[in-house]
């Protein structure tokens, strides 16, 4: 009895054991050849070999578009403007790719009745083998979810999903390039603003950092800079506005208040914008002309309020440059008292004690964030303080000088600069404190002995 119940046993492992690998096998064939996609594909061009679009839409301007040797495309018809590269391409991709929800017929011969005669959109592909294919696309069905589609060789009628037509129903308005700057942002030279009554002029020193140049030399806020620098490169034109809209933009800017005129200089030239300022009820409108495109157009009012700005917006209000390259030496006096501190490797020290590290570093943070609230032409007296930072492997030597102001306030002076900062009292009080603070780093307690 025994031994039939262990042949039975032997019998069924066998059998699991067939059974698995039976389904590993499968399963390993499964992922070596995948299924095939077996989705109805209505159009499934290559779009390397696209080389030129045409629009036809049954109500609304036709629209043309070509490709040139180099890969760039343009729009040739109504009118020839510089086409939007990224929005040609959503074209271009929903055909590589543009499935069908349903096949409603394999021969269809009432195109009217399906609004594919005319249709509402006409999509014609022109070939980089001389070849054209037609797209056309017609009504939505009863649910309203799918629209009708075939192509022009084909006598398939499919749905497919709105949000499909949605990617081919573009007018030139849709897909022309709508930079009002086209200016290249990270090789930008050279910026003028012409704001506020005052004309100012910043020069790129590095890939963040820029200079004033005019009206004298002064230091620049870098982000500041930059922040005026990307949304003069992301200015664009408000293309939804209609014929008669945008005649009355014209005449809008002819009478609004100028705001600001700005140049921008990168290798490959010179461009400039203008915008104004119509002040509404609600909300004030701004307008802007470009050297770059004909017309006047709408525009964002963050560009008009980013532009709308004086020489103090762009000045670096911060006391020393070092920034996040941590010095290697700080040289503080205060009245009477002075003490100097030097780096090497992670520890600091004083006349050749060790210090605290926390310490000196808590005198780096505050030095570091050290702030004007605003700047001042005159007032500074006897300084009280005096502070050097030495940074960059010693290639950078920062020196400061801080006396009594007005109001408990206090005035500060970069070594070689004509500028005057004014900072809070209670900042340079912290800054005292924190000064005070450091201290010489604890010693260890000797090993106690061995008894």
């Amino acid at each position: 009895m025994k031994l039939s119940r262990l042949i039975i046993a032997a019998v069924l492992l066998a059998g699991l054991s067939a059974g698995l690998w039976w389904s590993n096998k499968k399963e390993d064939e499964k992922a070596k050849n995948p299924a095939a996609d077996t989705t109805t594909k209505i159009l499934a061009l290559n779009e390397g070999t696209i080389m030129g679009l045409e629009i036809k839409k049954r109500s609304g301007e036709d629209t043309v578009l070509s490709k040139s040797g180099s890969g760039v495309w343009s729009i040739t018809a109504p009118k020839p403007l510089p086409a939007d590269q990224s929005a040609v391409a959503g074209i271009t991709g929903a055909a590589n790719n543009l499935a069908a929800d349903r096949t409603i017929d394999d021969n269809v011969t009432d195109l009217a009745s399906y609004g594919l005669a005319p249709a509402a959109d006409e999509v014609i592909f022109k070939l980089k083998d001389g070849k054209t294919k037609t797209l056309l696309i017609g009504d939505s069905n009863p649910t309203g979810n799918d629209v009708y589609a075939k192509l022009a060789d084909d006598k398939h009628l499919y749905t497919m999903a709105s949000s499909s037509k949605n990617s081919f129903d573009k007018e030139s308005k849709d897909l022309r390039d709508k930079r009002l700057l086209t200016f290249d942002q990270e090789k930008a030279t050279r910026v003028e603003l012409n704001a506020k009554k005052e004309s100012i002029e910043f020069g790129r020193i590095n890939q963040t950092d820029w200079q004033i140049l005019k009206p004298k030399p002064l230091r620049a806020d870098g982000f500041a800079v930059e922040e005026l620098v990307r949304k003069l490169k992301e200015a664009n034109m408000d293309t939804s506005l209609s014929a008669e809209d945008a005649k009355k933009a014209a005449s809008a800017f002819a009478t609004a208040t100028p705001v600001a005129t700005v140049k921008v200089t990168d290798p490959g030239g010179t461009q400039s914008i203008e915008i104004r300022k119509v002040k509404n009820k609600d909300a004030d409108d701004y307008y802007a002309k470009s050297s770059v495109v004909d017309g006047v157009y709408k525009v964002s009012k963050d560009l008009g309020t980013g532009v709308d700005k004086g020489l103090d917006d762009f000045r670096n209000k911060k006391i020393f440059d070092f920034g996040f390259s941590d010095p290697t030496r700080i040289d503080f006096k205060d009245g009477t008292r002075s003490a100097s501190y030097q780096k090497s490797g992670d520890k600091w020290t004083s006349n050749g004690k060790t210090m605290e590290s926390s310490t000196v570093q808590a005198l780096v943070d505050k030095l570091r964030d050290l702030s004007a609230v605003k700047f001042v032409e005159g007032g500074f007296g006897v300084a009280q303080v005096e502070i050097a930072v030495i940074s960059v492997d010693g290639k950078r030597t920062e020196r400061v000088y801080i006396a009594p102001g007005t109001d408990g306030k206090f005035i500060a002076k970069r070594e070689g600069e004509a500028a005057m900062y004014e900072i809070e009292g209670n900042t340079i009080a912290e800054l005292r404190g924190v000064a005070a603070d450091v201290k010489e780093e604890a010693s260890k307690p000797a090993p106690a002995k061995k008894k």
